[in-house]
């Protein structure tokens, strides 16, 4: 098999865009209705959703997909010359707001629930803040909101593991050990759902996460709570706030205090106002860049690189990934053909100004099929014909 040098990256296609979006990163957006979750929506991607003060003011899911803000781009553009620049992307959907009885069919019902199955990770908005503005009949109460929203992820959940368990059942009372084995594993996933817990919240071993994986539970998925707070606490030191941090804490999930109707506020701006208007408040960065790295840094997920003069690009990975996966990554024969890889940091590149001069240097390095890829690395894939 003769090596052939090759950066890792494909022509440009039609479908190019379609790739990017299949790739992305999904995120759902869910909460109670009027939370601020589709005023969220819009200040991360002016994508002008519906808004309104009544419930179900979004039916269908507002659906964008967000370019992720990576300044490495820009500094390897400098010193690389092509045609295009690629970022990363994320997919965000906003979905209707989900009420108590959602699991039985009530509001939304399953038609909700199937939109957040389709996510990696959930955004959970909730309701941080006071004030008559916004239609709601309880006392504002964020975290009792929260267990609302997953108590009926958990029961939509224990209907799909108690509906598959009964079927397996039926395959392994003839002995088949695959299916006793998968019995076992839902049977497990039915008794802690059954005791009230979140099945993210268990430990799994790599084969139970295997067997689990193709029904998509949404207790599982990793959840990011989105504080949404007045417009004087976006550090999130209020009572309210602080309780989803607390909640966040004790459930090993996230959480981030966004002011939703100023970063909406801050998206309708040009750019001269908006730089402006965010250092009389002190904001460094809109929500949109804090939300992307929160979901990256909870999801496990990194950045590596491809440039050369058809195009620079950023590719989104998890932590731990070998160098032929991450090749797969960019196209599935890359990983099946992959022989070695040629890496250098952005770092690198900035120090010496050139490929040429890194290789000169000695820091070109090329790394094998262990290689675990690092945050800033700039790739290029050797491959068999």
């Amino acid at each position: 098999m003769t090596p052939r040098r090759r950066a890792a990256t494909l022509p440009p296609r039609s479908e190019d865009r379609l790739k990017r979006i299949a790739m992305a990163v999904s995120c759902g957006i869910v909460g109670l209705p009027n939370v601020g979750k589709s005023t969220l929506f819009n200040a991360m991607t002016a994508a002008g959703a519906e808004q309104g003060n009544y419930p179900f003011c979004t039916i269908d899911p507002n659906v964008a997909v967000v370019e992720v803000t990576d300044g490495c781009l820009a500094r390897i553009r400098v010193h690389i010359e092509t045609k295009k620049v690629v970022p990363a992307v994320v997919r965000v959907v906003d979905i209707a707001g989900l009420i108590e009885g959602a699991s039985r069919g009530e509001g939304m019902g399953n038609k909700f629930l199937a939109n957040i199955r389709e996510s990696d990770a959930i955004m959970q908005v909730v309701r941080c803040f006071e004030g008559s503005t916004v239609v709601r009949e309880a006392p504002v109460d964020p975290v009792q909101d929260i267990e609302v929203v997953e108590l009926e992820l958990g029961l939509a959940d224990l209907e799909t593991v108690t509906r598959v368990a009964e079927r397996v059942a039926k395959k392994a009372r003839s002995g088949d050990k695959d299916s006793l084995r998968e019995k076992a594993v839902l049977d497990r996933a039915v008794s802690v759902l059954q005791s009230g817990k979140l099945l993210r919240s268990e430990e799994w071993s790599p084969t139970d996460l295997a067997l689990l994986k193709p029904l998509c539970l949404m207790t599982m998925k990793r959840m990011l709570y989105v504080a949404n707070v007045a417009d004087d606490d976006m550090a999130g030191n209020s009572e309210h706030a602080r309780a989803v941090a607390r909640h966040a804490e004790q459930s090993g999930a996230g959480w981030l205090p966004i002011c939703a109707d100023l970063e909406s506020e801050l998206r309708g701006m040009d750019a001269a106002d908006r730089e402006m208007f965010m250092e009389e408040l002190g904001v460094q960065h809109l929500g949109l860049e804090r939300l992307i790295h929160a979901v990256y840094s909870l999801l496990g997920l990194q950045t590596f690189y491809t440039a050369g003069p058809e195009e620079i690009r950023a590719w989104t990975i998890p932590f731990g990934t070998k160098a032929p996966e991450a090749a797969g990554v960019i196209h599935t024969d890359f990983e099946k053909l992959f022989i070695r890889a040629e890496c250098y940091t952005v770092e690198d590149l900035e120090e010496l100004c050139s490929e040429a001069a890194i290789k000169s240097a000695g820091r070109m390095r090329t790394e094998g099929r262990d290689y675990v890829l690092a945050e800033r690395d700039v790739c290029h894939f050797l491959i068999g014909r």
